[in-house]
C-alpha cells in the first residue's frame, strides 16, 4: 500500500532523514520507532504532505505523493494524528470529529453524513456522541482519543499515529494500543505508529522499522528488532521500559 524509498530530508545543512526505504503492505500495523530527535516525525510529514522531500519517492496504492500539499494526500486516504492535540475549544466533541469529516476524501459529505461520520468515529474511540459533550474536562488520554477520532472521520485507507502514547500513564498506554489493534481489525485500516516507547507498541505491531539520527538500523519482527544490539545501544539508558513488552 506504502512504498518509501530513498526518502530524505535537508534543512540546511542538517539531514533529519537520510535515505529511508521502507514498505507497508495492506492491513499491517507497521511500528516506526526510534529515540526523541530520531526522524520518525519528519517522515511522517514527508509522508503526509506537512513537508517536501529532498530526495527520495513516497508511493501509495501505486501513485507518487511526495511532494503533493497536504490536503491531496488526505484526499487520496491517508489520514493522521499530531502528537499535541489541538481540538477546537469551543466546539462539541461531535462538532470537532464532524468538522473533519469535511475534509476527507475530497468529497464534501453534507452535513447530515458528516455527522454519521463523526458519531462513529467517537463510538469507535469510546468517547461520548452526544452534542452537550465537550473538550473541557478531557485528559490527556480523552484527547488522544479525539485526536484519533478526528482522523478516523476523514475515512482514510492508511492511517499515521503519531506519538499517541505521549503524556498517557501505563495502563492508559496498554488501553490506546489495544484500540489501534482493535480499528485496524473492525475498519480495515493500515497503520504507521511513530512512537519512541517501544514497550506497549512492541506488543501490538506486526513489524517494526528503527530509526536513529534519521537513518534505519533495524527492521524485522518486534523480537528480533528488541534483540538487535544496535537497537539496544540507542535505547540503553535513554527508555528504562523499552523492551518490557
Amino acid at each position: 500500500m506504502l512504498e518509501v524509498s530513498g526518502l530524505s530530508k535537508t534543512f540546511g545543512g542538517f539531514t533529519a532523514v537520510r535515505d529511508v526505504s521502507f514498505q507497508v503492505a495492506e492491513g499491517e500495523i507497521l511500528g516506526l520507532i526510534g529515540p526523541n530527535g530520531s526522524g520518525k516525525s519528519t517522515i511522517f510529514n514527508l509522508i503526509a504532505g506537512a513537508l517536501r522531500p529532498s530526495a527520495g519517492s513516497v508511493r501509495f496504492c501505486g501513485a507518487e505523493i511526495g511532494g503533493r500539499p497536504a490536503y491531496r494526500v488526505a484526499h487520496a486516504g491517508i489520514a493522521r494524528t499530531y502528537q499535541i492535540p489541538r481540538p477546537f475549544r469551543k466546539l462539541s466533541l461531535l462538532e470537532n470529529v464532524a468538522l473533519a469529516a469535511f475534509y476527507g476524501k475530497g468529497e464534501l459529505p453534507g452535513r447530515q453524513k458528516a455527522f454519521v461520520l463523526a458519531k462513529e468515529a467517537l463510538q469507535l474511540v469510546n468517547l461520548p456522541t452526544g452534542e452537550s459533550a465537550r473538550v473541557e474536562g478531557l485528559g490527556a488520554a480523552g484527547l488522544k482519543k479525539l485526536e484519533l477520532a478526528r482522523a478516523l472521520a476523514t475515512q482514510p485507507r492508511l492511517l499515521l499515529a503519531d506519538e499517541s502514547l505521549g503524556g498517557l500513564d501505563h495502563a492508559e498506554m496498554g488501553q490506546a494500543a489495544d484500540m489501534l489493534a482493535s480499528i485496524r481489525a473492525q475498519r480495515g485500516i493500515t497503520i504507521v505508529w511513530v512512537e519512541h516507547i517501544m514497550g506497549v507498541l512492541m506488543r501490538v505491531v506486526d513489524r517494526c522499522i528503527v530509526l536513529d539520527h534519521g537513518e534505519v538500523i533495524a527492521q524485522g519482527k518486534p523480537a528480533a528488532v528488541a534483540r538487535d544490539p544496535k537497537v539496544i545501544e540507542v535505547y540503553l539508558g535513554t527508555d528504562a521500559d523499552a523492551f518490557s513488552y
